[in-house]
């Protein structure tokens, strides 16, 4: 996720909306939000990958999400 270029936000989605709306991170089973290439689960903190328009939704090679890159309204409250 680090230095890696931006796609371009006005390309075409490389999944598309409806069968976004099904996909489910496998470690929290919680919705996926697509950026770029990647999707991503706030819950989890996890970004998976995707390759020739398929999600690679493997939990070993997920990348971590920076807690920076979390939006305020998903980051874990201290205890």
């Amino acid at each position: 996720m680090s230095g890696e270029p931006r796609p371009d936000p006005h390309a075409e989605p490389l999944i598309d909306a409806e069968f976004l709306s099904i996909l489910r991170c496998p470690l929290s089973h919680a919705p996926l939000v697509l950026e770029g290439d990647r999707l991503l689960c706030y819950e989890s903190r996890k970004a998976y990958r995707i390759e020739d328009g398929f999600p690679v939704l493997l939990i070993e090679e997920a990348e971590e999400i920076p807690e920076e890159r979390i939006p305020a309204e998903h980051r874990r409250k201290p205890r």
